[in-house]
């Protein structure tokens, strides 16, 4: 397997501050990388899948030195700034219905089930705040004719996967919400609600006295030297024999999966905190999730733990082969988010948006991952196909047991997918892509 010396050249930006790392307190000074040390491990990203495989090595390896190296600040990053749906049903984007292959649509419901139970392992073993992670499940809410039956041919898709779930009517939608927008739901019991920021923070918190952890810490060069790596930042080195890739959509910045992963970036918007009198006004829930009939649709939750009563509304999407968006996207997203949160909620027109946010995905045109040993003891757990906190949890877990040597069902179910398939030349992705993305928002229409 050849070896590939790679610099890396640029890092993904990530704009606006992330409202869920903001509602956090300050972190603490960071640690970073600032000599040569050596590692048994390295891990490159603290996301959901970088953090989840450090943890799954804990406890498949122990007493090896395990490093992570991450960019930015752990939180700051996409896995901070994600909705927050650890989704345990299908939630395939790609095929405008969210489930597919009833035999395919089965496995992954396993492997979500086996993420969030690893997950709510280490809620319980760390720890963590309510907030962290809180099963309350989520409502499939539709808002037109078109949305209603979309959520009756995808209920009756679980059915037949022997998934429980329960439809909504107008008035329950109303009365669980405060708004008349919602038409009808299906609510799924089985997604978990977490603050994404707040979660891996605490997790790498958890797993901190077994593996070290280093921040603003980005890699800038990896050369084979002698069977080792050996992993540059701009402060330090680690020599190690082993890596694990866990940087999503950035993989190919390392020199793999080139012209095979597409970079999307969507955009959220976070109330300030509703006073006394709005919440009053709103009626409903406490706290609810909401994602839409319609695959483009918007996305939706109300918390009130950490932060105060707030709503956060999700939507809008940009092709951004660069791994970077615009200020101008930004601003246009922006207002794609107010109008429709009034749309939705006219008693809360005078409420402001504290916090506006990007945050990069990254998927492939067959909606497969890029994961298995990409060079020698070199290990990708990449490309989540917009769902990072599940699928990049149950990507990293078993990324850790295939570098391990280990041979498991998920390992062996994982290594049987194709790989992603190679891109149209880019001038005709932008152009598709573009307008293909247009397209599916306009035919959203009201789901939006």
């Amino acid at each position: 397997m050849k070896s590939i010396n790679e610099n890396i050249k640029r890092l993904p930006i990530d704009p606006g501050p992330s409202g869920w790392n903001e509602l956090l307190k300050p972190p603490a000074k960071p640690k970073i990388l600032e000599n040569n040390i050596i590692a048994d491990w390295v891990i490159i990203g603290a996301g959901w899948a970088g953090l989840a495989a450090a943890r799954r090595l804990t406890k498949l390896v122990k007493g090896e030195k395990i490093v992570i190296l991450e960019a930015s600040r752990i939180g700051e990053g996409p896995a901070g700034r994600n909705s927050g749906f650890m989704i345990d049903i299908p939630h395939n984007l790609s095929t405008g219905k969210y489930g597919g292959n009833l035999e395919i649509d089965k496995k992954i419901i396993v492997q979500n089930k086996a993420a969030i139970n690893f997950s709510k392992e280490s809620f319980e073993e760390y720890g963590m705040p309510k907030d962290a992670f809180s099963l309350t499940g989520k409502i499939n809410a539709a808002s037109t004719k078109k949305g209603l039956l979309h959520n009756l041919q995808f209920f009756e898709h679980l059915n037949k996967l022997g998934q429980n779930s329960e439809l909504y009517d107008e008035k329950q939608m109303q009365e669980i919400t405060g708004t008349n927008y919602y038409k009808g739901g299906i609510f799924n019991p089985g997604t978990v609600m977490t603050n994404p920021a707040l979660f891996v923070r605490e997790l790498a918190r958890g797993i901190s006295p077994l593996v070290e952890i280093y921040e603003k810490s980005p890699v800038i060069k990896k050369v084979n030297e002698n069977s080792n790596w050996k992993i540059y930042t701009p402060k330090g080195t680690v020599n190690t024999p082993k890596i694990i890739l866990a940087v999503n959509g950035h993989v190919e910045s390392f020199g793999h999966f080139k012209n095979r992963l597409m970079h999307l970036f969507t955009y959220a918007s976070l109330t300030r905190k509703l006073t006394k009198n709005e919440i009053n006004s709103l009626g409903g829930n406490s706290v609810w999730s909401i994602t839409p009939s319609d695959t483009m649709g918007s996305t939706l939750r109300r918390i009130s733990g950490i932060g105060g009563d707030r709503i956060l509304i999700r939507n809008s999407w940009t092709y951004n082969p660069n791994l970077e968006t615009t200020n101008k996207s930004m601003k246009k997203a922006a207002t794609n988010n107010d109008k429709s949160f009034i749309n939705r909620f006219p008693m809360l027109k005078d409420v402001s948006m504290e916090y506006r946010w990007g945050g990069r995905s990254c998927l492939s045109l067959n909606n497969v991952f890029a994961f298995g040993e990409v060079e020698k003891n070199v290990f990708s757990a990449c490309c989540q196909n917009i769902l990072g906190t599940v699928r990049g949890t149950f990507n990293g877990m078993i990324t850790a047991d295939l570098a391990t040597k280990g041979n498991s069902p998920f390992v062996l179910d994982m290594l049987s997918l194709e790989k992603p398939k190679k891109l149209y030349p880019k001038y005709l992705m932008k152009i598709g892509v573009d307008v293909s993305l247009w397209w599916k928002e306009f035919k959203a229409g009201r789901e939006k």
